[in-house]
């Protein structure tokens, strides 16, 4: 017996129980002293309010009127939850153990009759990151780099930090203001407001050496902050516009922070506006392929010489 299907038959055992004893959990269903001990601990965890009695005949009972309120789901909601596991697999997501043991417990929740259907659909959808060599619906193997788990803990305590990084074979030790943890392109980042330089700064989550909180007393409010690093995004340089087409071809992708701008009540029309380094030659040639990727139905209104030459050239080389 599985032990999602096992710890389930405990709660329904325990439920219809006044009164228990890990004995009687080990001889039921055979299993060991430890691991029944450990199943109770998790249904307790799930909200289960069990009372041990302390003694020679001790055990545990229900306390009455305390079980919390049962949670259903529809089919559909059920199928809603699984298909946006699968759909975020492979996405280097933090808290990843967690998720896979909240499936495991909603597995415990459905009849023989859902679970088979959420196989069947784990088999028939593809989806990016979906493994069609591997089956089984709890298979979430792709954990985040460690730094991001250590990170998140800390933002909810502490956005003044202190981020060591590399650089040129040394170690460089930054205080920033954190605005925000994001992911791109298979890669973590953290974007900061830089407390000494009083400018923004980003560095890529796998290239931090260590990350601790900065004890040091602050100049002004975070609401300060916020304005100084704010009152430095650059003057759009490129601006499109875009047609139904190119609107559904952005809604399949595009760079994290572009946003678009509806023209008109139907949205069939839109504004993109950004600013772009054309210094960066990385950043100049995703933007032109990643303008390339929206087809026909768009319009440059604005762009840099760098950009229009380098889809004139492209252009040429596909004609």
């Amino acid at each position: 017996m599985k032990k999602v299907e096992r710890i389930n038959i405990i709660m329904r055992y325990i439920n219809n129980r006044a009164h228990f004893t890990i004995s009687e959990i080990m001889r039921e269903f055979t299993i060991s002293r430890s691991t029944a001990i450990r199943d109770i601990k998790e249904i307790e965890a799930m909200g289960m309010p069990l009372v041990a009695e302390v003694g020679r005949d001790g055990g545990y009972f229900v306390m009455q009127n305390s079980v919390l309120p049962v949670v259903r789901f529809t089919d559909n909601e059920v199928k809603a939850l699984f298909i946006a596991f699968m759909a975020t697999r492979n996405q280097q997501l933090p808290y990843l153990k967690s998720r896979q043991s909240l499936a495991e417990k909603l597995l415990g929740l459905l009849s023989e009759n859902q679970q088979n259907d959420l196989v069947l659909l784990n088999q028939i959808l593809l989806l990016e990151g979906t493994n069609p060599n591997n089956p089984d619906i709890l298979e979430l193997s792709d954990l985040p780099h460690p730094m991001v788990e250590k990170l998140i803990p800390l933002l909810l305590s502490q956005r003044y930090l202190l981020v060591s990084v590399k650089e040129n074979e040394t170690i460089v030790t930054h205080p920033i203001y954190l605005l925000h943890l994001y992911h791109e392109s298979g890669v973590w980042h953290i974007e900061g407001f830089h407390l000494s330089e009083e400018k923004k700064c980003h560095f890529p989550v796998d290239q931090l050496i260590d990350v601790n909180p900065y004890l040091a007393k602050m100049k002004g409010s975070e609401k300060k902050l916020l304005e100084k690093a704010n009152k430095q995004d650059k003057v759009s340089n490129l601006v499109l516009e875009l047609g139904p087409r190119a609107i559904a071809q952005f809604k399949k992708y595009h760079p994290l922070k572009l946003s678009i701008s509806y023209m008109d009540p139907y949205q069939n029309t839109a504004l993109v506006r950004t600013f772009l380094d054309v210094n960066n030659l990385e950043e100049r040639q995703d933007i032109t392929n990643w303008i390339l990727f929206l087809g026909k139905e768009i319009k440059i209104r604005s762009a840099p010489e760098e950009v229009l030459r380098e889809m004139n050239e492209r252009s040429r080389l596909f004609s």
